[in-house]
């Protein structure tokens, strides 16, 4: 996922007329730089602590260039928020690129994402559009590009090493994320480190997802049906 993509996903999902004005060249590069000035703040201060004149200051840029372009502050948050998480989604595709064993896939996933704030910052944005459902398509959006993106990574990997699988892609995505979104937010709230976050997240996981004996079989999700359907049952 090149950094350009991944901003043009978020220009379809606002209003038109905003993005029409963003297609532009200029209009592109500056929506980055002030999603990349408006990052960092965001997660060290949060969305109440972040004014829109810090934002500007951040980015050299004029307070209305941030009201033209993203219209609010709430608006820019969670778009900075889905941005973090796919960008987080692609960190960890690459880490997993070395691995030559299931168990091996399992943890440098696992260690990628427990490492970053980025699902966390992502949950903020999730809170922010349960009371503000004009935003809640680019969430939408983020969320489905996060399965679609993570599924063709892992059939690539399952495909080039030989793995068998026991469940399709796209469900294993799926509840790689979802553990990995639980997983998160009870830990920070329990103010776990990254160490042990990876550590409960493995566990939940599953022991096969660590072995090093069966590299047969990658499973992202302990499934206990899986046997029986291997088996032939229904």
């Amino acid at each position: 996922m090149a950094e350009t993509s991944a901003d043009a996903s978020f220009e379809a999902a606002g209003d038109p007329k905003h993005t029409a004005r963003a297609t532009r060249s200029a209009g592109r590069k500056m929506r980055s730089l002030l999603l990349d000035a408006a990052s960092p703040l965001f997660r060290e201060q949060g969305l109440s602590g972040t004014s829109i004149t810090d934002i500007a200051a951040a980015a050299d840029a004029f307070p209305s260039q941030i009201t033209y372009y993203f219209r609010t502050k709430e608006a820019l948050f969670v778009e900075c928020a889905c941005r973090e998480l796919l960008y987080l989604a692609r960190a960890t595709e690459q880490a997993a690129l070395k691995a030559r064993t299931p168990g091996e896939y399992t943890h440098a996933l696992a260690e990628t994402v427990t490492a970053s704030d980025s699902v966390a910052f992502f949950a903020e944005a999730l809170t922010l559009t349960r009371r503000r459902q004009d935003l809640a398509p680019l969430v939408e959006r983020t969320i489905e590009r996060l399965h679609s993106e993570g599924a063709r990574a892992y059939a690539g990997q399952v495909e080039r090493h030989g793995w068998r699988s026991l469940r399709a892609p796209d469900e294993s995505s799926r509840r790689f994320w979802a553990v990995a979104i639980g997983v998160i937010l009870e830990g920070y709230a329990m103010g776990r480190s990254p160490e042990a976050l990876c550590a409960e997240m493995l566990r939940v996981l599953g022991e096969q997802a660590k072995s090093t004996e069966d590299t047969g079989r990658l499973r992202l999700v302990e499934v206990r049906e899986a046997s029986d359907n291997s088996n032939g049952k229904g």
